[in-house]
């Protein structure tokens, strides 16, 4: 198996922020060694993509086709921007299907000891740029890497609670560690405000590291003053700083040691601090680390995002859409709850249960979910016999 990325003018996709491996191919470089190796003219195989759209369930295949028959050497499933699409094997109507979807991501019922696999994956194919690891360099400041990493979706909202549910669960973190020095904690937020507010109050407890993009001068903010960075557009959404911080922060706070925690004012567990958890988490397979196991990734809620339960966590592929149900438990304290690397697709858990939307959703997939997250898999192998099988091909080398 090998990874393909389409290139825009010859650029990996943030080519400017993310170093790729040379495990990695541009589709121009596979139809290089497609030619070079005669594979047309000796094997008569042309080279052609298969385009499965998992967004749409009319057309995709994932559930219902054994796309280890297929004879195309390059398969793209489309649209799956997140930890979820993928997992939709493990419940494929084909049983060597669901086997090797279950030996990539292990039991769904299994939350906390299934492989960290986007994590192992980040870990292979990228690794930060030259400038934006000057970015991050210049944060450490030649000294050891942080214990943790707390990161804050606020939405430009300034809610006490958040920080303080937050501040507490950073705090645990912390005493569960073994003594000794000062401890050090990255801290990432959309929010500007919010990084005023809290890092006071972190500093009471630990050593706090935090990117100010207004402060660096290295080739990046180079850039950002050329007017190469700038974007206006959803400030709400991503914060006011420019792109490029993003990338900044991203690798900074997966260089943490110990523990990430993720706090919002809504929703806890978003894909961007997921994926930050996930590299941070792998860093245990290197020798001078100390993570792996011994690693945590914490959600933190603050009582009122609890009052009807989970039921705000509905994403799609936030890590706590699984709990969102009507089995979620209501009116809980904060919470500093011990979160899975790999974000549940299905419903197999304890606790678990659909919200409507997704039950809803589900149908369209030849799914009949319950209240309890259950659905006869008669009715799924009937939905898929009676369906047609859509194949949409594109020809990347025909002749």
């Amino acid at each position: 198996m090998f990874f393909t990325f389409h290139t825009v003018r010859g650029k990996f996709p943030f080519g400017d922020y993310i170093s790729y491996t040379n495990l990695t191919f541009t589709l121009k470089e596979v139809k290089h060694l497609w030619r070079h190796s005669g594979c047309m003219k000796k094997y008569g195989r042309h080279l052609v993509m298969r385009i499965d759209d998992f967004q749409k369930p009319s057309a995709t295949n994932v559930l219902c086709s054994n796309w280890k028959d297929w004879e195309e050497p390059i398969i793209w499933f489309q649209g799956t921007t997140d930890a979820v699409g993928a997992q939709f094997f493990l419940k494929n109507i084909h049983p060597d299907m669901r086997s090797a979807a279950s030996t990539l991501f292990g039991q769904p019922e299994r939350i906390h000891s299934r492989p960290n696999v986007f994590g192992e994956l980040m870990r292979v194919l990228i690794s930060p740029s030259k400038d934006v690891e000057e970015a991050v360099n210049w944060v450490i400041g030649g000294s050891e890497d942080p214990d943790i990493t707390l990161h804050m979706r606020m939405l430009m909202n300034r809610s006490v609670r958040a920080v303080q549910a937050a501040l507490n669960c950073t705090k645990k973190a912390i005493d569960h560690l073994k003594q000794g020095p000062r401890r050090r904690v990255v801290l990432v937020s959309d929010t500007p405000s919010v990084i005023n507010s809290i890092q006071t109050s972190l500093s009471a407890f630990a050593e706090v590291l935090h990117f100010d993009y207004k402060l660096f001068k290295g080739n990046l903010s180079a850039a950002e003053l050329k007017g190469l960075h700038n974007l206006e557009f959803r400030v709400k959404d991503w914060g006011p700083a420019p792109r490029w911080v993003a990338f900044v922060d991203f690798f900074l706070a997966s260089r943490a040691k110990w523990a990430v925690i993720s706090g919002a004012h809504r929703r806890v567990g978003t894909t961007y601090v997921q994926l930050i958890a996930a590299l941070a988490a792998t860093r245990g397979v290197e020798e001078d680390f100390p993570t792996g196991s011994s690693f945590s990734f914490l959600s933190s809620f603050q009582s009122n995002l609890l009052t009807e339960g989970l039921g705000n966590q509905v994403g799609w592929g936030h890590v706590w859409n699984r709990f969102a149900g009507p089995l979620s438990c209501h009116n809980q304290s904060n919470q500093c709850a011990s979160t899975p690397l790999l974000p549940p697709s299905w419903w197999d858990g304890i606790w678990q249960s659909p919200i409507q939307r997704d039950i809803r959703r589900l149908e369209a997939y030849g799914i009949q979910l319950s209240g309890f997250g259950t659905f006869d898999e008669n009715h799924l192998c009937s939905f898929c016999n009676s369906r047609k099988t859509v194949v949409f091909t594109v020809p990347i080398i025909s002749k």
